[in-house]
């Protein structure tokens, strides 16, 4: 093995480690990676051979990435097949996780918390308003990093928010 095949390996790898993180699960993350690496479209039979998967786990990996938008099927004149390339742009990338992972995670957080909330403030009790209030106080919380991943979300080609982020590191 080359020393740039070591290395494409054990990103992937690496990657697929940290798609639990993301959200995503190991499979999925893994061929994000390695369409992100590849320098052209590949096909379902390239990724499937590169990573030793079967096809169920391919195509299911692969239409749900679609469905995130973190890749995309291309069509090659004179192919049948459909091929697949990553979004290449890490500032997309970012804001594509960030909005999936808000609609998947903290939206329905969000409205557990409200619900949880005013239930709670029907009750009469002194705990019951206790508990009310720091429900309330969280999901205010939880809405305050919505509206914030909304704004970074959107700024997709913003020249600001990312030196910002970079300033806070």
């Amino acid at each position: 093995m080359s020393e740039l095949e070591a290395i494409k390996q054990e990103f992937i790898g690496q990657w697929g480690a940290l798609g639990s993180q993301w959200g995503i699960n190991r499979t999925m993350a893994m061929i994000h990676s390695l369409l992100l690496l590849s320098p052209k479209p590949m096909t379902t039979d390239e990724v499937m051979e590169e990573l030793a998967i079967s096809r169920g786990n391919a195509n299911m990996n692969l239409r749900e990435l679609v469905g995130w938008g973190l890749i995309r099927t291309v069509v090659l004149k004179g192919e049948r097949k459909d091929f697949y390339e990553a979004e290449k742009d890490v500032w997309r990338i970012f804001c594509i996780v960030a909005r999936e992972r808000k609609r998947r995670e903290t939206e329905p957080a969000s409205k557990v918390l409200h619900d949880c909330a005013e239930r709670a403030r029907k009750l009469k009790t002194k705990e019951a308003k206790a508990v009310g209030a720091q429900l309330a106080e969280l999901n205010e919380f939880v809405e305050l990093a919505n509206s914030i991943m909304d704004k970074v979300a959107s700024k997709e080609r913003s020249a600001l928010v990312p030196k910002l982020l970079k300033l806070l590191s």
